[in-house]
């Protein structure tokens, strides 16, 4: 069982950056695919980049890609997202998420555990 706890959130300005993070609960989070994922009011919750075990790969939602990056911390077991060049559209709920199998990026992948999520809001 793994928890994943979300941080970081908040209000910024369009242009501006923010730093989410996903702290996981105990020792095991290296063995686990990454991901984040956001869902803004009225959409569909959709892909934003996901991470292997070895943060080796990457991979991006074009929407985000060259603004948006994702690293992970094995050692503190927490995945960061960090986001640039804000836009309003980016503003929504930020979720990540925990997988055991193999790589898998995009929306439509399993992932065994999610957090609760981060509220980013960017005003214009």
């Amino acid at each position: 069982q793994v928890q994943l706890v979300e941080s970081g959130g908040g209000l910024v300005q369009a242009g501006g950056s923010l730093r989410v993070s996903c702290a996981g609960s105990g020792r095991s989070l290296p063995s686990y695919n990454m991901a984040w994922f956001r869902q803004a009011p009225g959409k569909e919750r959709e892909f934003v980049a996901s991470i292997s075990r070895s943060g080796g790969r990457t991979d991006y939602a074009d929407s985000v890609k060259g603004r948006f990056t994702i690293s992970r911390d094995n050692a503190k077991t927490t995945v960061f997202l960090q986001m640039n060049s804000l836009k309003p559209e980016d503003t929504a709920i930020y979720y990540c998420a925990a997988s055991r199998l193999g790589y898998c990026s995009g929306d439509g992948c399993p992932y065994d555990y999610w957090g609760q999520g981060t509220q980013v809001t960017v005003s214009s």
